[in-house]
C-alpha cells in the first residue's frame, strides 16, 4: 500500500518554511500531494494557479510532489486522491494546539486518516506568509523568506 499524503495549506505566498516541510517528508511518503486550499474566507494575495505553478518549477525534478487546487473538507480529498495521511508543519506550541484541534475533527471525521507533525527547521521559524505578504504589501524586500522561483516571479511581475 502506498504512503500518500496530503499537505493542505494557502501557500500565499510559497516560503522556505513550507518547502523545508516538504523536503524533509519526501523520505516519508510515497507520494505528496500539495493541497492549495480554496478558503471563501481569505482573500489571497496570489491566484491558486500561481502558487500551483510555483510548486511545480520548484519540484519539477521530484515525480513524488505534486501541487493541486482544492475546495472542501481536507478529509473528502484526502479520499478522492487516496490519501491517508495529511502532512502539517508546526513551528511554536499555539501551532500544535490550533493544529491538533484541527487533526481531532479530522479524525472523528474519518479514522482512516492520520494527521502528521514535523516541526520546522529553527532558522525558518520566524517564517509566516502572513508577514512575508505584510513586508511584500508595504514594498519590502521579503526575498530572504521566499523559495529563487519565488523570488524571480515576482521580480518579474513587479512584486
Amino acid at each position: 500500500m502506498q504512503r500518500i499524503c496530503l499537505f493542505p495549506g494557502t501557500f500565499d505566498p510559497v516560503t522556505l518554511g513550507h518547502i523545508d516541510i516538504i523536503d524533509r517528508a519526501l523520505p516519508l511518503f510515497d507520494k505528496i500531494y500539495v493541497g492549495i486550499g480554496i478558503n471563501a474566507a481569505k482573500s489571497p494575495m496570489f491566484s491558486a494557479e500561481q502558487r500551483m505553478e510555483w510548486f511545480k518549477e520548484i519540484y519539477k525534478n521530484q515525480p513524488k510532489v505534486e501541487s493541486v487546487v482544492y475546495d472542501g473538507l481536507t478529509v473528502n480529498y484526502c479520499r478522492e486522491i487516496g490519501a491517508t495521511f495529511i502532512l502539517r508543519g508546526i513551528r511554536y506550541v499555539s501551532d500544535f494546539e490550533y493544529e491538533k484541534t484541527i487533526a481531532d475533527a479530522n479524525r472523528t471525521l474519518d479514522k482512516t486518516i492520520e494527521t502528521i507533525f514535523l516541526t520546522g527547521e529553527p532558522k525558518y521559524t520566524s517564517v509566516a506568509s502572513t508577514i512575508v505578504r505584510d513586508i511584500l504589501r508595504n514594498g519590502g524586500n521579503a526575498s530572504q523568506f521566499l523559495p529563487e522561483v519565488v523570488n524571480r516571479s515576482l521580480v518579474q511581475h513587479g512584486g
